[in-house]
């Protein structure tokens, strides 16, 4: 089943030098970007990321510092990239937990302040795991009866993610609505606020920590009373761009209904 689309969606899938969203870097990027009306177009660029690549990363996706040494950094393709995301939905396996988080990363180093709420996610990942709960190559065996040949190259996994998804609609009819809107809500797990996890929402809606001393305490009640210092520690400390920015969003309305309580 192909996918009913109201505007453009992004697959895409990295390969990187580790899996620390915060200090590890994009090697490799690749994307289809689907329109409405079913037309596609792809592209898959290798990335120097300015560090060694380590021997684990390598020997996964057989990326080596000499492979990239002459290709562009991710700064010098940022802007592109920016505008090739910008006003479309986003889509991947594991992207909400992994290379959407990474993604961010890479375009604040690169000075650009991507808005991700104005895109929806769709992890197909999540949803595998939802119904079947195995891996990209199994679940590219399962829905679409083939091996994935290539697997860890950015473009097949890219490829095969979005083939995959189509068959989820094809084979749940039930359980599943051809519909972006849905698809992003059904594939988000949890209550996390930000992508890594770091703020959740409780039973009544409320922000809170998810994570450390203050796990499950209203993130405003520990930014006004308990620990207002720990707003300053975390905007300083070694977290996400994404779990920042959620940050500052809460402690910014949180101020703002302090000012419109004055008057």
């Amino acid at each position: 089943m192909k996918l009913k689309l109201d505007r453009p969606i992004v697959f895409f899938d990295l390969e990187t030098t580790g899996i620390d969203t915060a200090k590890d870097r994009i090697v490799e990027i690749c994307y289809i970007k689907v329109y409405p009306n079913g037309n596609e177009e792809s592209k898959s660029m290798r990335i120097n990321p300015c560090m060694p690549i380590p021997k684990q990363a390598a020997d996964i996706h057989g990326i080596h510092d000499e492979d990239v040494k002459d290709c562009p950094t991710f700064k010098d393709v940022a802007a592109d990239l920016a505008a090739t995301f910008e006003s479309c939905d986003i889509a991947g396996f594991n992207s909400n937990k992994f290379d959407i988080p990474m993604l961010l990363e890479e375009f604040f180093r690169a000075g650009i302040n991507f808005d991700i709420t104005k895109s929806r996610c769709v992890d197909v990942q999540n949803i595998y795991h939802k119904l079947e709960r195995r891996t990209l190559i199994a679940a590219y065996k399962y829905y679409c009866d083939k091996d994935l040949e290539n697997a860890h190259s950015a473009l097949a996994d890219t490829r095969a993610t979005l083939e995959v998804l189509e068959a989820q609609l094809d084979r749940y009819p039930d359980d599943l609505q051809n519909d972006i809107q849905f698809l992003a809500e059904y594939s988000h797990v949890g209550r996390n606020i930000d992508f890594a996890g770091r703020f959740a929402t409780n039973d009544e809606g409320v922000p809170v920590f998810n994570f450390g001393k203050h796990r499950g305490r209203p993130v405003e009640l520990v930014l006004r009373q308990i620990e207002p210092s720990y707003y300053s520690w975390m905007m300083q400390g070694d977290f996400p761009q994404n779990t920042k920015q959620v940050l500052q969003g809460i402690y910014l309305k949180m101020k703002q209904k302090k000012s419109s309580s004055k008057d």
